[in-house]
């Protein structure tokens, strides 16, 4: 594979811990890791790599603030600091995108735009947030300033869309609180939809800027289509997605199934997966907004069943309580999507002691250069031919 080069910040900017190591290197690393915790339950895979593992990021963020000599920086927050570490190119965020910001801080002086100061609370850009929708080409930008008011916005948006038509819509993201969150509640859009839309899996999905969508879209593919096939649907299934975000894997599980409920916290998440199911023409998926397990337990204490459980938690695991709402619905297959073997290790074992059998093990590279690793496992109740 040839070499992209050597990423120049990977010391300071800590986002990268394999960096500097031969890509195989890495998938071996990885295949040690989830072999050691998983292997006890079942037989391990060989791990699902990338072809091509640059630039595979089509989400990605820079901080805005300045160097000791007054000039404008942009970049990534060191670990654990909040010092800015000047990043020229990442090898492995989308190239346009990163096109995008440099253009960004090109034009701050001659718009006369000054970058935020955390100390002093001076200077109006915090961020700039660029996500491209990987098959359909469409770009936003989310500026997050700490005030909503930005002068001469109209002919920035132009100045930027000049130099980059393929934008399709610029969002003003307002975030005036001293914290390290990166978006603010107010936005405003000022240019185009204030969404883009992606496919993935044959379904269309609109992403806003704060919905969950992975960030490597050629892996998710695989990751999705892996995970329901080993959920062997017919067409006759009931089936929860859980904790299951604007909807991917259970609008995908829908064209396969003869019913899906979709359950998330996250009521920004519960709109935009409502709004994609209509937009798909799905009548057979509906979304819920609420703590899944409290939704399964209610489920189960009706005598309501499932056949099948998709369980994609974040990278804490589950929890307990979860767990045990699982086990009193008992649907005859858990397909659990895991983004930490060690978490998965954990609940794994809980749902063992409580009669589920691991089927298989199959763990996909999502995130090269980084020592994080998707794990989709196969459990079963009773025999499953």
């Amino acid at each position: 594979m040839a070499n992209q080069g050597t990423c120049l910040v990977a010391k300071k900017c800590g986002g990268c811990q394999y960096q500097g190591v031969a890509y195989k290197e890495q998938l071996k690393k990885k295949q040690q890791m989830e072999e050691t915790l998983l292997k006890k339950f079942c037989k391990v895979e060989n791990i699902i790599g990338m072809e091509n593992p640059y630039y595979y990021r089509n989400k990605m963020h820079r901080t805005f603030g300045r160097d000791r000599k007054g000039n404008t920086i942009s970049g990534t927050y060191q670990e654990g600091t909040h010092r800015i570490v000047p990043v020229e190119e990442c090898l492995i965020e989308d190239q346009k995108s990163q096109e995008i910001v440099h253009t960004i801080r090109g034009l701050l002086k001659s718009f006369k735009i000054k970058t935020y100061d955390e100390d002093t609370g001076y200077g109006l850009l915090r961020h700039v947030l660029v996500r491209r929708g990987f098959k359909t080409g469409e770009i936003m930008v989310v500026l997050v300033l700490s005030s909503p008011i930005m002068p001469s916005k109209n002919n920035f948006v132009k100045a930027i869309r000049k130099a980059h038509p393929e934008i399709t819509t610029v969002v003003l993201n307002v975030n005036d609180k001293k914290t390290s969150m990166i978006l603010g509640e107010r936005e405003n859009t000022i240019y185009g939809k204030g969404f883009i839309r992606d496919e993935l899996c044959g379904c269309t999905f609109r992403i806003s800027p704060k919905s969950f969508y992975q960030v490597n879209p050629v892996q998710t593919e695989i990751l999705y289509q892996t995970a329901i096939s080993y959920a062997g649907l017919t067409g006759k299934e009931e089936v929860i997605d859980a904790y299951c975000g604007i909807g991917t894997i259970g609008m995908v599980a829908a064209k396969h199934a003869k019913k899906v409920i979709g359950v998330e916290l996250n009521g920004d998440a519960v709109r935009d997966a409502r709004m994609n199911a209509k937009e798909n023409k799905m009548q057979n998926i509906e979304f819920r907004q609420g703590d899944a397990g409290e939704f399964m337990v209610a489920m189960a204490a009706k005598g309501q069943n499932v056949d099948v459980v998709f369980m994609d938690p974040p990278r804490a695991g589950s929890d307990e309580k979860f767990l045990s709402s699982v086990v009193k619905m008992g649907p005859k297959k858990v397909v659990y999507i895991s983004c930490n073997p060690v978490t998965l290790e954990r609940d794994l074992k809980y749902l063992v002691k409580h009669k589920y059998e691991v089927k298989k093990i199959q763990p996909v590279e999502m995130f090269p250069f980084t020592e994080h690793v998707e794990t989709i496992v196969l459990l079963s109740k009773g025999d499953l031919q």
